[in-house]
């Protein structure tokens, strides 16, 4: 229905240009054309969205699976999408295809693997991987254990202006590991590695980022040491960014208790200290970067003993109310976590997204922060294997628009 929209009474957040308040949206064609006080134009079609927020489209950066029916229900119009695919992403034309793969309605930006078939050895095709569309290049699900091989992929993405996206554990620690080391994998007999594995891997990468002036992202830090890490690295002056799903700032390793698979994820649950440490994390800026880890799995790789289960969990239709639960608990403001959620991630990639601003591309979310549901993975638009499962919470995106478009509304919102 792409023309002129006006989004009325709702209040706008745009953390890229600072603007909070009350006001008209109005987008023309595919692009944002104002925000401000004045009467909707006679020709736009009027959305009343009192007591709603607007702000930019999410951008999921870190996911394993482009699911662009759970992206729009969950008010994401841009996913970041990890080289760990079949085939993974270490050609040009792998690239190119997952960038194209799911326009219209949700744009992928894909990363590129940093090796060959990923297996941490031989570097891949940075520079025309980037030429087919890599907005950043990543190890994948896995750390890179040479750490000749990473200085050199870093130097490499350095020269190309790429963003390296790390998996910060120490290999030579974690293989076989499906647990952190701790009271519940003791009881629970599981193969367990330590926390402190996170950190080793964040110290060796920032200090091969300083070397090369490399920009480095580690998807997820999730321990107080790996934090503390990143504070040190980022003290010295290296460009480095930490990012976190909620799961992690959720839940802690009493999760895995009675071997529930639905807990099972990479890295794992870490204890209670961790978990704490991590909120502060975001508290005070060290993580910048709220993503789903989106990864849904089939029930045959989730119901599985814990230790032959699959890692991963289903994120995106719940990214927006779980990062909805910070702002309510005073974690953080909501133009903070707007920026979490869109601004920060565009900024890392390099997108022309995550803002309002005139001219910008028309990608928008409005959402009832208050709504109250029930997290429900039956009723997922894909496989439901989430941790969250029974939760009660609040936060329900009413529409998502995705260059002018309306991909996603709430059917109950309106009816």
């Amino acid at each position: 229905m792409t023309g002129r929209i006006a989004i009325t009474g709702a209040r706008v957040i745009c953390p890229a240009s600072g603007h909070d308040g009350v006001a008209t949206i109005l987008i023309d064609g595919r692009t944002v054309a104002g925000i401000g006080q004045s009467e909707a134009p006679s020709d736009a079609t009027v959305i009343d969205a009192r007591g709603l927020v607007v702000a930019p489209g999410l951008i999921d950066a870190g996911v394993f699976k482009a699911d662009t029916a759970a992206a729009n229900a969950g008010g994401i119009t841009r996913m970041v999408l990890m080289p760990d695919q079949s085939p993974p992403l270490d050609e040009p034309a792998l690239v190119a295809y997952a960038q194209g793969s799911g326009k219209p309605d949700v744009w992928v930006h894909p990363l590129a693997a940093a090796t060959r078939g990923l297996k941490g050895e031989e570097l891949a095709e940075i520079g025309l991987a980037k030429a087919a569309g890599a907005v950043g290049v990543a190890t994948g699900r896995k750390a890179i254990a040479d750490a000749r091989v990473m200085h050199r992929l870093l130097a490499y993405a350095r020269a190309f202006g790429l963003t390296v996206v790390t998996h910060a554990e120490e290999a030579a620690l974690t293989a076989g590991a499906v647990a952190t080391t701790g009271e519940y994998a003791t009881r629970l007999g599981l193969a367990a590695a330590p926390a402190f594995a996170e950190a080793l891997a964040i110290i060796r990468d920032c200090r091969l980022a300083e070397a090369t002036g490399a920009a480095l992202h580690i998807r997820q830090v999730t321990t107080a040491e790996g934090l503390a890490a990143v504070r040190a690295a980022r003290a010295r002056g290296v460009d480095v960014t930490a990012g976190i799903t909620p799961a992690h700032l959720m839940l802690n390793d009493m999760a895995v208790a009675g071997f529930r698979s639905f807990a099972r994820l990479s890295p794992p649950l870490r204890d209670e200290r961790d978990r704490l440490a991590a909120i502060e994390g975001v508290r005070d800026g060290t993580i910048t970067i709220l993503s789903s880890g989106h990864d849904p799995l089939s029930q045959e790789d989730k119901r599985q003993p814990f230790a032959d289960a699959r890692a991963g969990m289903a994120g995106a239709e719940t990214l927006l109310a779980l990062g909805l639960g910070l702002v309510r608990d005073g974690v953080v403001s909501l133009p903070g976590l707007v920026a979490m959620l869109s601004t920060n991630p565009a900024r890392r990639f390099g997108l022309v997204a995550g803002t309002l601003q005139l001219g910008a591309p028309a990608d928008l979310v409005v959402f009832d922060p208050d709504a109250p549901w029930r997290i429900d993975g039956h009723r997922f638009h894909g496989a439901g294997n989430t941790p969250f499962d029974g939760l009660p919470t609040a936060g329900r995106v009413r529409l998502t628009i995705k260059g002018g478009d309306i991909v996603w509304e709430d059917q109950v919102w309106r009816a």
